[in-house]
């Protein structure tokens, strides 16, 4: 399988070690170093083995926390008699200091999108007076690249070792499995990611399948979200992307 994707949605290392940390409800000021270097590895390699645009600066975090790891290793008399500072202090720092940044981002982005509520129309309400149910805003998680990657490991990890060993017959694609998915998202307003991969039949298909939606998620087609932080993911077509039925016409005019 020969398919590169480049993302937008693509966070940072500092990212991902954020969301280690918090997936584990880990104490940041006391990061178990060996534990959190084996899973950002681990993420690595999913994303080295889905050909996904790894930038050098995961390479870089990935070689710091290996060196951070063998100075935890050293004995507390040698790490004393080198006068240094507990190795993760200056990672630690950087984390707090990004984790604030965040949130300052995330504070801006509410604040924006309250300014946007201001303009909307006053919404529709029943003959009774009361605001319609269908027009209250829905309350969820959007997932992100690592939450995606977190269910495809697991994806991986589910399939019985057998069937990685069966002849696969039919050759997967990325452009077909985009289609499928469309077209599932016309029948069902939403799709559970774990039941896609539950009905795969080989690795291979898989991995087709979670490339499939990192595409779709990049076009905009879909919205991958979670009901709470760290839950399943579920996949919901992006309404803001979808050609309204009377404009359909003006966007794709009869020929002849």
């Amino acid at each position: 399988m020969n398919y590169k994707i480049r993302l937008d949605m693509f966070e940072g290392p500092l990212d991902l070690l954020l969301y280690l940390v918090k997936k584990d409800h880990l104490n940041i000021y006391d990061i178990p170093i060996a534990k959190v270097t084996q899973q950002y590895l681990e993420y690595i390699n999913f994303m080295q083995l889905l050909d996904l645009n790894i930038v050098g600066d995961f390479l870089v975090m990935a070689a710091t926390l290996m060196q951070i790891k063998s100075k935890m290793l050293l004995p507390a008399e040698e790490l004393a008699a080198q006068e240094e500072e507990d190795p993760r202090a200056e990672l630690v720092k950087k984390l707090l200091e990004y984790e604030k940044f965040k949130q300052i981002a995330e504070s801006l982005k509410e604040r924006e999108t309250s300014q946007q509520e201001v303009f909307k129309r006053p919404k529709a309400e029943s003959p009774q007076g009361i605001p319609d149910s269908q027009d209250k805003e829905e309350v969820y998680f959007e997932a992100s690249i690592f939450d995606l990657i977190s269910a495809f490991s697991r994806a991986l990890k589910d399939v019985p070792r057998e069937v990685f060993y069966e002849v696969v017959k039919d050759q997967f694609t990325v452009e077909q499995k985009v289609h499928d998915i469309l077209h599932l998202l016309l029948v069902e307003s939403e799709i559970k990611l774990s039941a896609l991969f539950v009905k795969s039949k080989s690795k291979t298909e898989i991995i087709v399948i979670f490339l499939a939606i990192l595409e779709l998620a990049k076009m905009k087609e879909i919205i991958a979200r979670q009901d709470a932080a760290f839950e399943d993911i579920i996949i919901v077509r992006n309404k803001d992307n979808i050609i309204p039925y009377e404009r359909r016409d003006q966007a794709h005019p009869a020929e002849g």
